[in-house]
């Protein structure tokens, strides 16, 4: 099928997938890095320990600049239209990850490279901010009658796909130099390719056409004045709950892709090829298996597929450290590929459980507030705090301990969501435009 034939919610669906992929391939890109590159690299004064603690920092400025960025894209995209702020989103990402492929080490500038380092990765931040809400919004605002769920969940496949695009040039890049030679410039050709990735994806998003929801409330003259502010007249109660439900998603996910690499590597002695190709095979399951959970919640309610996913994580986040710590291939292949089954339920539909408390003219605003301050309390803390558990006690179960308890409320408080806070369970486009009741 032609370009010019195809449906407008399919060219959407398949321009935020394309998007989001290459963006969170650039973010990732940095965890894998940071995990199994950068202590060596930019922090080699440092003790391993203390190194490892250092670029998990840089790793978590990150997700620091990351509600700048939803806060502004968020504003200018209720203002002025979801499609040019992700497209500016999109060329953030691009120009701050083809930059840090090509920073000298702490060897050859000192204390600059670092300071650098962590300059580019707050770009980075402000970048994926502005992206990681507004796909999901545009994408769901296209979406046909009663199949909201299934197209909203393309966006939410770029994280899986980028870490998968991610890991696997970075392994190939690996695989196919000297070990010397990878640590002292191969490392830099995954960051250097965002450069040709992001031309990709500029020219299949500039190809799509705005949100007929937003063009709507141009033509109402409906355009909020000032949409955080009006975001959160939902009230305090459920912007809470939300918030804590979306985290636990959040914290697993930068549990499974980043602290997994660093603790099998330096704790279980595990090659660092292997963990990454296992990486990569989970989240093969988990980017193809969305779009299933997507339908099923347009069949069901998106609360009821989300709980049933955080409620999946907090079983397999209590066996997921015992089974990586047999030191068996096999097992710690099935723990990894547990992750990759149940990480898709509430990914899936992560995006529309928060997008859906708002009405259009504030939603992409709302959306990045939730998010984004789900992601700095659940993944950006969560490498940090699991690296400062272990290390404190040279074992495992205070960083099980931790993950379990982010998953437990997060399965509580969509529960609480379902049951005793219920708003629309239906999932059209007309209603979910529809401005939801404040309480």
């Amino acid at each position: 099928m032609s370009s010019s034939s195809t449906p407008p919610h399919r060219k959407v669906a398949i321009a935020t997938l394309v998007g989001t992929t290459l963006e969170w391939y650039d973010f990732m890109l940095y965890g894998t890095a940071s995990a199994l590159i950068f202590t060596k690299q930019f922090f080699p004064t440092l003790s391993p320990a203390a190194a490892t603690l250092a670029a998990f920092s840089t790793f978590a400025v990150g997700f620091g600049a990351r509600p700048i960025g939803g806060l502004l894209f968020g504003h200018y995209g209720d203002r002025i239209g979801r499609k040019t702020t992700l497209v500016v989103s999109l060329i953030l990402m691009g120009v701050s990850t083809t930059l840090i492929g090509a920073i000298p080490t702490y060897d050859s500038i000192g204390f600059w490279a670092p300071a650098l380092l962590v300059g580019l990765r707050l770009v980075q931040g402000v970048g994926l901010g502005g992206e990681g809400a507004g796909a999901v919004v545009l994408s769901m605002e296209h979406a046909p009658r009663g199949r909201l769920n299934r197209y909203a969940s393309f966006p939410q496949m770029g994280t899986p796909a980028g870490l998968v695009l991610a890991n696997a040039i970075f392994l190939g890049t690996s695989a196919l130099l000297p070990e010397s030679a990878f640590l002292s410039w191969g490392w830099r050709i995954p960051f250097l390719l965002s450069a040709i990735l992001v031309l990709v994806g500029l020219w299949v998003r500039l190809g799509i056409t705005e949100s007929a929801d937003h063009a709507a409330l141009i033509r109402r003259g409906e355009v909020a004045a000032y949409p955080l502010r009006d975001a959160l007249r939902v009230g305090p109660v459920r912007l809470l709950l939300i918030l804590f439900a979306a985290i636990a998603t959040s914290a697993v996910v930068y549990i499974f892709m980043a602290f997994t690499l660093s603790y099998g590597t330096k704790a279980l002695g595990f090659s660092r090829n292997f963990l990454l190709l296992g990486v990569i095979i989970a989240s093969l399951v988990w980017a193809a298996t969305m779009p299933l959970w997507g339908a099923l919640a347009d069949r069901s309610t998106t609360r009821r597929v989300f709980l049933a996913g955080t409620a999946a994580l907090t079983v397999w986040c209590a066996v997921y450290f015992p089974l990586l710590n047999t030191g068996n291939k096999a097992v710690v292949l099935l723990a990894l590929l547990g992750m990759g089954v149940t990480l898709p339920i509430s990914h899936s539909v992560g995006g529309i459980i928060v997008a859906e408390m708002f009405p259009a003219s504030v939603r992409y605003s709302g959306t990045s507030l939730i998010v984004q301050t789900s992601v700095i309390l659940g993944g950006a803390l969560a490498p940090l705090i699991a690296t400062a558990l272990w290390t404190a006690g040279s074992t495992s179960t205070a960083v099980s301990c931790y993950i379990v308890a982010v998953c437990a409320l997060s399965t509580i408080s969509t529960a609480v969501l379902c049951w005793a806070l219920p708003i629309r369970t239906s999932h059209t486009q007309d209603e979910i435009s529809e401005p939801v009741p404040v309480g």
